[in-house]
């Protein structure tokens, strides 16, 4: 029999260990909004160059301040022409394991027309980005990972595992999500202090633990009008998530107090920022099915774009086009992604309604027939058909274990429906 999305979820993913709920609301009340809320002390170490370097404070470590490196882009610093930048809408770009601020990303938005800050949650500074001494164009490091960077004498906390999972516990100085949640906020605070920038109209996107970041913040500071998360989600502790081996391994106490503290599931029953999840089909970090729970969790405005075959990585989460198009829709009035009802399943047909302001392109019936770790199977498509009153239909084949329907507008923008598990926990 085929299954809704949330009772497939619910069967496929049975609660073990502690429930995501926070003991005295721990998770809502161990940052310090109102300090967070305040433009953190900063300098300047290059306020000249088409992206700028600065240090800005941060939460204190080893019994002393820390700073916190990132760079910043306008549409008037990358151009030269600083008539440019007047009532900027803002992003705040948050980068995931082993990443940096990287100039490519904060290049990529202010092109946009975006004010853009980027900053390191490893203690560390990256190497100062190079120009074309002809088109003045950045010359792009295409393998993020090389980019060279070195520690900063009050640097916070590395970003490894034991920074991650294992320091939980005790005072919250050393630990990493605490700091990484923190940093974000401040220079969320700090951009909006700019005197170019729109207070009003900024938003946030991270990859991988950038994208982790990202659904903890937006369900922490709600002056955000928009979010992205990029692969990352909540439920970490449960399913195929390649972290629960590190959460599980933690004494039972670490364990039931990391989840309250720091998994995302913690949180996103408090997000009120409208927020697109982005993800691929077969992510080994970030697996369906806890997506699809976090996803349930959000109580306000969402979409999904769920790619098959979409790799893991900095450089393929820079992509997608439908997180500027989602940005543009919340902070400069641009045209909507298209918008998908939650699916009905009668027997093997499902049925969902599309809204859209621009016609559609195609529509498919994405699925996969295979058992398994979810991050192997093989994808198949078919088209679905679509209804002059914007009803989307597709018949799903008896074998098919995961599904969801993806429609993509006139600008080739993709969303996806929620995604449905009909041959799992039978």
């Amino acid at each position: 029999m085929i299954r809704l999305p949330l009772l497939a979820l619910l069967l496929i993913l049975p609660a073990i260990g502690p429930r995501a709920v926070a003991d005295d609301n721990v998770a809502a009340v161990q940052w310090d909004m109102d300090t967070l809320h305040q433009p953190p002390a900063m300098k300047w170490l290059d306020d000249s160059s088409p992206i700028r370097s600065l240090l800005y404070e941060g939460e204190p470590y080893r019994g002393q301040t820390t700073d916190v490196y990132a760079i910043y882009a306008t549409p008037g610093s990358i151009s030269g022409d600083p008539s440019k930048d007047h009532d900027l809408p803002a992003v705040v770009l948050v980068h995931g394991g082993g990443g940096t601020a990287f100039p490519q990303w904060v290049w990529q938005w202010a092109k946009r027309g975006y004010a853009a800050i980027a900053m390191d949650l490893s203690g560390r500074r990256s190497a100062a980005p190079e120009f074309d001494p002809q088109t003045g164009e950045l010359i792009v490091i295409a393998r993020t990972r090389q980019i060279p960077r070195s520690r900063l004498e009050r640097g916070g906390p590395e970003q490894g595992h034991p920074e991650k999972f294992d320091s939980v516990g005790g005072t919250l100085e050393d630990d990493w999500p605490y700091h990484a949640v923190a940093s974000v906020i401040r220079a969320h605070s700090l951009i909006r202090s700019f005197e170019e920038v729109d207070a009003e109209r900024t938003a946030v996107t991270g990859i991988s633990w950038g994208g982790y970041l990202t659904c903890i913040v937006a369900s922490r500071d709600d002056r955000f009008k928009a979010a992205a998360p990029v692969y990352g989600c909540g439920f970490l502790y449960d399913g195929e998530s390649v972290q629960r081996p590190l959460i599980d391994r933690l004494p039972a106490d670490k364990r039931a107090e990391w989840i309250r503290r720091y998994d995302p599931s913690a949180h996103l029953s408090d997000c009120t920022v409208p927020i697109l999840f982005v993800n691929g089909s077969n992510d080994v970090h970030y697996p369906l099915p806890s997506y699809m729970r976090s996803y349930e969790l959000v109580p306000g405005e969402k979409q999904l774009r769920i790619e098959v075959g979409m790799r893991h990585s900095h450089e393929a989460g820079f992509v997608p086009e439908e997180i500027g198009l989602f940005f543009d829709q919340h902070l400069r009035g641009g045209t909507p992604l298209p918008k998908l009802t939650p699916p009905v399943v009668d027997g093997n047909r499902v049925t969902v309604s599309c809204e859209s302001e621009l016609p559609i392109r195609s529509a498919k019936l994405h699925y996969t027939t295979d058992g398994g770790i979810l991050s192997k199977r093989s994808w198949q498509s078919v088209d679905a058909a679509v209804g002059e009153d914007g009803e989307i239909t597709a018949e799903i084949p008896a074998d098919a274990t995961v599904c969801l329907i993806a429609v993509r507008d006139e600008r080739n923008a993709l969303v996806s429906s929620e995604v449905i598990f009909p041959g799992e926990g039978e």
